[in-house]
């Protein structure tokens, strides 16, 4: 099984920052695309953040200047740098990753964290 674990989340003020992480592990053959979502209450999920495996990212425009995704391959694992974060940042964030399984049945699939839970008072 590939098992992604994240970490980091909290409550913090407005201003603050907080930095999320999140590990795979598992049988892996390779990881493409990983990438940060997040889901405030009563609204949808929404892409935060996502980077390639050559490392070009995008950044959901509410976002922009503000967070910073980056991923450490020997780790498999990919973070995701909150700063100058908003009340209306608050939200449960889930980490994305899609991958080649090490295992038969080899294919393309994805995994989900769990979810971190991130709130910023005002």
């Amino acid at each position: 099984q590939v098992q992604l674990v994240e970490s980091g989340g909290g409550l913090v003020q407005a201003g603050g920052s907080l930095r999320l992480s999140c590990a795979a592990s598992g049988r892996i053959f390779a990881i493409g695309v990983m990438g940060w979502y997040r889901q405030a209450p009563g609204k949808q999920r929404e892409l935060v953040a996502a980077i390639s495996s050559a490392g070009t990212t995008n950044y959901a425009d509410s976002v922009k200047g503000r967070f910073t995704i980056s991923r450490d391959n020997a780790k498999n694992t990919v973070y995701l740098q909150m700063n100058s974060l908003e009340p209306e940042d608050t939200a449960v964030y889930y980490c994305k990753v899609d991958f080649v399984a090490g295992s038969w049945p080899k294919r393309a699939s994805d995994a989900w964290g769990q979810g971190t839970v991130v709130t910023v008072s005002s």
